[in-house]
């Protein structure tokens, strides 16, 4: 059994791209079924980050690839396309 804290204190990193996105933020639970559906992680601001509300970059859970001691491992191509929006 875990904790949402549990999860909240685990690093979210990408294994498309090595990049780390952060700490969970948000989860999202199917109200009907009590399933966690997917989880929320900041994505990077408008205007090359500096100008700006920062995005949030939405996982499904069946993108998970790995839930670790340390580290939640996730495969999602989100935080390549943001990066390419930024330059």
């Amino acid at each position: 059994m875990m904790k949402t804290s549990d999860l909240r204190a685990k690093e979210v990193i990408n294994t498309i791209d090595g990049k780390c996105l952060g700490h969970i933020t948000d989860i999202e639970i199917n109200v009907e079924t009590g399933k966690l559906t997917a989880i929320v992680v900041p994505g990077n601001g408008r205007f090359l980050g500096f100008f700006g509300r920062n995005e949030e970059i939405i996982i499904p859970w069946d993108k998970i690839n790995k839930i670790g001691l340390d580290v939640i491992l996730v495969e999602t191509t989100a935080s390549v396309d943001y990066e390419r929006l930024d330059r």
